[in-house]
């Protein structure tokens, strides 16, 4: 089932959120239908506090080559482990923040472990636009965005921008 995104400014993007304790058949549920709301967007990552729910949990597929074969990743709680002292700049964008893009330098490898929906801990070292994607997506579960790394005139002028489009929103 699709999910409604969140728009910045929404208080909820701006909450830590809790550890998942136990795997359970609803949270394996929203896990689906995150991916199914990502995929419809479309986009390539998306985190539970988009959505509303305030746990740790990451979707992300990075693949978008047409006739690729998909791979859809589940994380629960993930954690950054060790990260490389060489950056990458890419062009971030945000379901939250629709239309908007800007150049975020961060880490250019990363190591995260997560529990899959099986229960099981995982390990992988994340390199490209995928180290970026995961990034991304964990700073949503600490409650930062990716204009939270712009400066302060850039940051305020798309806020006021999805203050506008929340405003149309409301009236249609």
């Amino acid at each position: 089932m699709k999910r409604n995104i969140l728009i910045h400014p929404d208080p909820r993007l701006k909450k830590v959120c809790a550890p998942v304790a136990d795997l359970s058949d609803e949270l394996r549920t929203l896990a689906d239908d995150m991916l199914e709301t990502m995929y419809d967007a479309p986009g390539i990552g998306l985190a539970a506090p988009q959505i509303g729910v305030l746990e740790r949990l990451i979707v992300l597929d990075c693949i978008k080559e047409e006739g690729e074969t998909p791979r859809p990743l589940i994380m629960f709680n993930p954690e950054v482990i060790a990260s490389s002292d060489e950056t990458n700049v890419y062009e971030e964008g945000c379901l939250s923040i629709p239309d908007q893009y800007a150049e975020v330098t961060r880490p250019k490898v990363v190591d995260v472990t997560w529990i899959d929906r099986d229960g099981k801990l995982q390990q992988e070292t994340f390199d490209g636009l995928w180290s970026t994607c995961v990034q991304h997506e964990i700073d949503h579960l600490d409650g930062k965005l990716f204009i939270d790394y712009l400066k302060p005139l850039k940051r305020q002028t798309i806020t006021r921008k999805m203050q506008k489009l929340k405003r149309e929103q409301a009236r249609s």
